[in-house]
């Protein structure tokens, strides 16, 4: 793949990836910054992707790891909670399911949001996370349950 290529999927891809660095860092200054770092290190390292077909479960997971980098780093520098900004993607704006979403613990709230909130299949998800599918599905079911009970609605099955 050559840079010119790169760049074309890149574009492609830019919203998908925003939303993605928005919903795990919440605000738009963090996440658009985690996409462009996240773009960077993938084009300096392009010759490193083996086959191009995974060109985007692969950038998803350098965006991944760059937004957990982010996550650290705050946790260093301001133990009290980060407010995230209002504006954002509309599924997510209802605030009692964006506070339920975010008291999930990592590997449930990172499923919700790749496969809920982003658009992926399980499968990319999968690939993204570097998991199998069926953990994918455990996950999912386990945080869905989750969120039903932590919303008030363990009733409404």
């Amino acid at each position: 793949m050559d840079r010119e290529e790169f760049a074309e999927r890149t574009q492609r891809l830019k919203e998908r990836l925003y939303r993605t660095a928005y919903l795990y860092l919440g605000n738009e200054a963090d996440a658009l910054e985690a996409v462009d770092e996240a773009v960077y290190l993938a084009l300096r390292s392009l010759r490193k992707l083996r086959e191009e077909n995974f060109f985007e479960t692969w950038l998803t997971r350098i965006l991944l790891n760059e937004c957990h980098r982010e996550l650290r780093r705050r946790s260093r520098v301001s133990p009290s909670e980060i407010l995230p900004e209002s504006a954002g993607p509309d599924a997510y704006d209802h605030l009692p399911l964006k506070e339920a979403v975010e008291r999930l613990p990592e590997p449930l709230r990172a499923v919700v949001i790749l496969r809920y909130f982003t658009g992926y299949t399980q499968v990319e998800t999968a690939a993204a996370l570097e998991i199998p599918q069926g953990t994918v599905a455990t996950r999912q079911r386990r945080a869905l349950e989750l969120l039903r009970l932590d919303l008030g609605e363990e009733g409404t099955r």
